[in-house]
């Protein structure tokens, strides 16, 4: 499975975050941002971390969770 394929199941994916794509291990609509909380849907998804094995919302959760040194206090 990748990011291209839908799934008619609702509900939380559990995911394999790799090298330039993700592989579905539990279907679902969205996985939620380690940083904010927030439900991104799995075609909207664009930032994660191998690493980690997490993902984010925005660019700027992705500098908060790997560079919080580098974030701004507003």
């Amino acid at each position: 499975m990748n990011r291209f394929e839908r799934f008619p199941t609702s509900g939380e994916a559990e995911v394999r975050y790799l090298d330039g794509d993700f592989r579905v291990v539990r279907p679902g609509t969205f996985v939620r941002c380690a940083v904010t909380g927030e439900a991104i849907p799995l075609d909207e998804l664009r930032y994660w971390s191998v690493d980690l094995q997490e993902a984010y919302a925005t660019p700027e959760a992705v500098l908060a969770r790997l560079h919080p040194d580098r974030v701004k206090s507003r």
